[in-house]
């Protein structure tokens, strides 16, 4: 395997591993913390609830991978993210995202290296398919953290996310 191929092979490794491995499974995490009320409770009206932050997520990650990169037609109501109340149910919430992750893995598996430097159109923008693959990455990292600070914050709670690593190495 050439050089290109092998860092194509470990960015492909390293975003589904970020994606899929780690953040879907913590916001299962969180959500398995919550009750529904606390779903979709706001702490103001500048602030928005779990619930749209993983509606948010799901409408992200279909626009930018699943339709830009992968060919869907985008329907997105980006808005209608953040104006939801709820409830929706839970379990409705996570089978959503899990369709999307899924079409999205299948799609971020499918990229070859020469795809990387390809341009597409998103949201109004015009980046490249490397471009995109890491807005969604430390995007979806992103609201990750938020949902993961409002469970913590609600339930006082440690999540456990490391709970079988010693992060004290230095070595």
């Amino acid at each position: 395997m050439d050089e290109s191929r092998e860092i194509h092979a470990a960015l492909i490794r390293e975003i589904r591993r970020r994606l899929i491995g780690e953040s879907v499974p913590r916001l299962h995490r969180c959500l398995s913390e919550l009750t529904e009320e606390e779903i979709w409770a706001r702490a103001n009206n500048n602030s928005n609830s779990v619930g749209n932050l993983i509606l948010h997520l799901t409408g992200n990650v279909n626009q930018w991978i699943v339709s830009a990169l992968g060919g869907e037609e985008d329907k997105r109501e980006r808005q209608r993210e953040f104006d939801e109340r709820g409830p929706i149910a839970t379990s409705v919430l996570l089978e959503n995202l899990n369709a999307v992750m899924k079409k999205a893995d299948a799609v971020i598996s499918s990229l070859e290296p020469e795809e990387l430097t390809l341009t597409k159109n998103v949201q109004g923008y015009t980046e490249t398919v490397l471009a995109i693959l890491i807005h969604v990455t430390e995007h979806f990292s992103y609201h990750t953290g938020q949902v993961s600070y409002i469970a913590k914050a609600q339930k006082n709670l440690d999540l456990n996310y490391y709970k079988d690593q010693d992060l004290n190495q230095t070595e």
